[in-house]
């Protein structure tokens, strides 16, 4: 049998590619929508994708289930309760595709979304222990998928925690504990909680050592799995809703422009907005006005779709030589109007003096200073709420997670002095340049963030 994991770790998202060499049938599961590696695997090892399954509505990327039936014309497979524009094929629970010896099982496993299923992999179709199971963002590595992302529309939390509970207490667990586990996400992923950064376990290894899969009773596990959940990212609904429609293929092929100095500039005066994927520390140095900064570096995608809209016509400016890896991994969320980059960052800046700008920061002895003063700052803690369990916080700080920032501005004073802080200093800087750009004049994130103001405390 061929196997095979395809992991971006910027989405810490997994797809996979099984293949029989006896007959060259080859079935793709969960794959995002930049294809090439699929294909790429599948020609290499002489298979055919005969099929594209997906274990549920994705709402943290894009599928590429329409982009790889139009490249090899395979059919595409959900759970039988999926509802779609495109067609596709209804999988029944038990139900088996034969691949030639290689085998497939698929097992309703509803509770991260009502049509979620998990994938019984066989080397042989009458093996008593499978080789595996895809489980989708049913169970994870150290997790289970949260049940409260708002993906589902009718269907409340609690009823899929109840859900959940029987897919994995029931069904999962029920496995042999031999048969290995393949999660759709692992570590960082905001389909879950406490994510291993393993990318494969057992059944019997979860069943030790996975919280949510110690013995209980369903009301348990229900509080316990959806207590301490972080924000989802404002894309997410966004996303799931897409990956039900007949929306535009993505063209690899069809990259975004290279634009000079005046390309950029009329763009720019027209309305769209620039989007800085440089790191923090050159964003702080210098950057254009009204620019939005998100660090390629780290969970970009994620943190792109938490700040930006999908409306948003977006100029890049980046890292030399990754213009068109920012522009990618936007469409990977179905961030689709990236209308090019800057094809030189330097002569757009020394085109726009008067338009340039540093960023504001602040030591942890300076905040503490200002802390004190008689016109102290209000600080804004953009953190998730696990983060500050344990009364790990700055005394009197405004709450509010980056990934609810935008839709919450008008919990923001328009007026006054603004120290913005996270962790270590990445995502207050995202924080800082939206509250700029939407008009606030006195903003400032914490160098070192929470990390430096608790070791100097």
């Amino acid at each position: 049998m061929h196997f095979a994991q395809h992991y971006l770790d910027c989405l810490s998202q997994a797809a996979y590619v099984i293949g029989d060499p006896t007959t060259g049938r080859a079935v793709v599961v969960d794959p995002r929508r930049d294809v090439d590696d699929y294909v790429a695997d599948a020609e290499e090892h002489g298979f055919t994708v005969e099929a594209v399954i997906n274990t549920h509505f994705h709402a943290d990327f894009l599928a590429g289930h329409l982009e790889l039936a139009e490249r090899t014309g395979a059919w595409i497979g959900y759970g039988h309760r999926a509802e779609t524009e495109y067609s596709i094929r209804g999988l029944a629970d038990g139900e088996r595709i034969s691949l030639g010896e290689v085998t497939l099982q698929i097992m309703e496993t509803p509770g991260h979304t009502p049509e979620s299923i998990s994938i019984l992999v066989f080397e042989h179709p009458d093996d008593a222990i499978p080789y595996g199971v895809l489980t989708g963002d049913a169970l994870f590595v150290g997790d289970v998928g949260r049940p409260d992302l708002l993906a589902s529309t009718g269907v409340t939390a609690r009823e899929l925690g109840s859900m959940l509970y029987d897919s994995v207490h029931r069904k999962l667990l029920a496995l042999p504990d031999a048969t290995r586990v393949f999660p759709a996400h692992g570590a960082g992923s905001a389909c879950g909680k406490n994510l291993s950064a393993e990318r494969s376990s057992t059944i019997g290894e979860q069943r030790r050592t996975n919280y949510a899969c110690r013995p209980m009773d369903e009301e348990t596990f229900v509080a316990l799995v959806t207590a301490g959940q972080s924000v989802a990212p404002g894309y997410f609904s966004y996303d799931a809703d897409l990956n039900r429609r007949n929306r535009d293929l993505y063209d690899a092929g069809q990259a975004a422009p290279a634009l000079g100095v005046e390309e950029f500039g009329a763009l720019r005066a027209g309305g769209a907005l620039v989007l800085d994927a440089r790191d923090q520390l050159a964003f702080a140095a210098g950057h254009l006005a009204g620019s939005v900064n998100v660090p390629i570096e780290g969970r970009f995608a994620e943190q792109a779709g938490s700040v930006l809209t999908p409306a948003d016509e977006i100029l890049v400016i980046a890292p030399r030589g990754r213009e068109q890896e920012t522009v990618t991994r936007l469409a990977r969320i179905g961030f689709d109007r990236a209308v090019g980059y800057a094809a030189d960052p330097e002569e757009v800046f020394l085109a726009h003096p008067d338009r340039m700008r540093q960023a504001g920061r602040v030591t942890v002895d300076t905040l503490r200073a200002e802390l004190a003063s008689t016109q102290p700052p209000l600080v804004l803690d953009v953190r998730n709420c696990r983060e500050r369990a344990d009364g790990r916080r700055i005394e009197g700080a405004l709450h509010i997670p980056l990934a609810e920032l935008a839709g919450r501005l008008d919990e923001v004073p328009a007026e006054g002095r603004l120290i913005v802080h996270c962790a270590g200093g990445h995502r207050s800087s995202i924080a800082a340049s939206l509250l700029r750009q939407r008009g606030r004049a006195e903003v400032y994130d914490l160098l070192g963030g929470y990390g430096a103001w608790e070791t100097a405390a």
